[in-house]
C-alpha cells in the first residue's frame, strides 16, 4: 500500500522526519510540514501533558496560518507516544491527541489494539516501530496502519537487521504502509528505500543537523566529523539498545568495556520529560550510520530542496538503466 491519497497530495517527498528525543520541537515539525514532508516529535519532549498540548496547539495554528496565507496545503504532522507500563503520562497524552485529532500517532514499545482503535475513531493513522518480524506481527494484529522498520545503523533505539530482507519479510504478511528507517540521509537513499519496497523514508539523524532542530552546535559538529566506526550500539544508557556517537560516550567516561552493560527500562515515576533518560541523553548524543553523508548544517527548506533534487536525479538515473536493459 502506498501513501494514502490525502497524505500524498500534500507531500513533496515520501519522507518522515523522525521524532527525536530532546531534538524535535515545534520549530522543526512546523518547518518540515511547510516544506512538504511529515514532521513529528515525541510527546515526552515536553515536561508535562499541559506543555505537550501547548506544542500541539502551536503546531496546528502555525500550519493553519501558513495554508491560509499561501493557499498551499501542508504535510501532516505526528506525535510519538511511548506505550509502556513505565509511562504514567500515556493516557493523558493520548487524550490530548484525541482532543486535537493529531493526524499521525507513532507508537513505541507496545502495540495496543484499544489505543489503535481510539485513534482510528477520529480518523487518525497509527504507525508502530518494530525491529524484527515478531513485533511486526503483533502490531499488525493490533490493526496499525503502518510499520516503521528500524533497521541496522539507525540512530536512537535501533535494530540489527539488514533493511533488504527486513522489508521482504514484513511485506510477506503486511500490505499496509512500510516506512524504512536506518542510515538514510540523501535523496538517493529515499529512492533506494522505495526501490526496496518501502512506501516512505523515515529519516532522523539527517534532521539533527538543521537550524530548526534543538541540537547544540557541538552535537552537530560531532555528526559532521563522524563516520560509521564512530557509531556505537549499546544498551548501557537506558536499557534499550541504541546507537550513540562514540566521542560523546568517551567524553563522560563510558569506555568500550562498559558498552555491554544493560540498565532497566524505566522512564521515571513522574517522567518529567523522561527525566532520568533525558539527563543522560543531554550529553550522550545519539546518531545513526547515516552520519557518513552529513557534512553541514542547513535550514529544513534548503535540506528538503536538496533531497528533492537528489531524489529526482536518482530516479532519472534508474530510468536510464531500465531503458538500457529493455533493449
Amino acid at each position: 500500500m502506498s501513501i494514502t491519497t490525502d497524505f500524498k497530495s500534500r507531500m513533496r517527498l515520501p519522507v518522515v522526519a523522525a521524532p527525536m528525543f530532546l531534538i524535535s520541537g515545534p520549530e522543526l515539525v512546523i518547518e518540515c510540514c511547510k516544506q512538504g514532508i511529515i514532521g513529528t516529535f515525541p510527546a515526552l519532549n515536553q515536561r508535562s501533558t499541559e506543555g505537550f498540548e501547548e506544542w500541539v496547539v502551536t503546531i496546528k495554528s502555525a500550519l493553519r496560518v501558513h495554508e491560509e496565507e499561501t493557499g498551499r496545503s501542508v504535510a501532516p504532522f505526528g506525535v510519538n507516544l511511548i506505550v509502556h507500563q513505565s509511562n504514567p503520562r500515556l493516557k493523558a497524552d493520548l487524550d490530548i491527541c484525541v482532543k486535537h485529532k493529531v493526524p499521525i500517532i507513532i507508537t513505541s514499545l507496545g502495540a495496543v489494539p484499544d489505543l489503535v482503535a481510539t485513534i482510528h475513531d477520529y480518523g487518525g493513522k497509527v504507525w508502530h516501530d518494530v525491529i524484527h518480524e515478531r513485533h511486526g506481527r503483533k502490531a499488525v494484529a493490533a490493526d496499525v496502519d503502518g510499520l516503521i522498520l528500524v533497521s541496522a545503523g539507525a540512530g536512537g533505539h535501533a535494530g540489527l537487521l539488514n533493511p533488504i530482507p527486513f522489508v521482504h519479510e514484513i511485506r510477506s504478511f503486511f500490505d499496509g504502509q512500510i516506512l524504512l528507517s536506518g542510515t538514510l540521509s540523501t535523496g538517493q537513499d529515499i529512492a533506494t528505500a522505495l526501490q526496496m519496497g518501502a512506501d516512505m523514508a523515515y529519516m532522523g539523524t539527517r534532521f539533527i543537523n538543521v537550524t530548526e532542530s534543538r541540537a547544540t552546535a557541538a552535537y552537530q559538529e560531532m555528526i559532521i566529523n563522524a563516520g560509521c566506526s564512530d557509531i556505537v550500539y549499546t544498551a548501557a544508557i537506558s536499557g534499550v539498545p541504541a546507537n550513540f556517537l562514540r566521542s560523546s560516550l568517551e567524553a563522560i567516561g563510558i569506555t568500550k568495556e562498559m558498552w555491554h552493560h544493560k540498565a532497566k527500562i524505566d522512564f521515571g515515576k513522574e517522567l518529567d520529560a523522561a527525566k532520568a533518560e533525558a539527563q543522560a541523553w543531554k550529553t550522550i548524543w545519539s546518531a545513526g550510520q547515516g552520519v557518513t553523508s552529513i557534512r553541514d548544517v542547513m535550514s529544513v527548506a534548503s535540506l528538503v530542496s536538496r533531497l528533492h533534487e537528489e531524489f529526482v536525479v536518482s530516479i532519472e538515473r534508474q530510468c536510464k538503466i531500465l531503458d538500457q536493459y529493455l533493449k
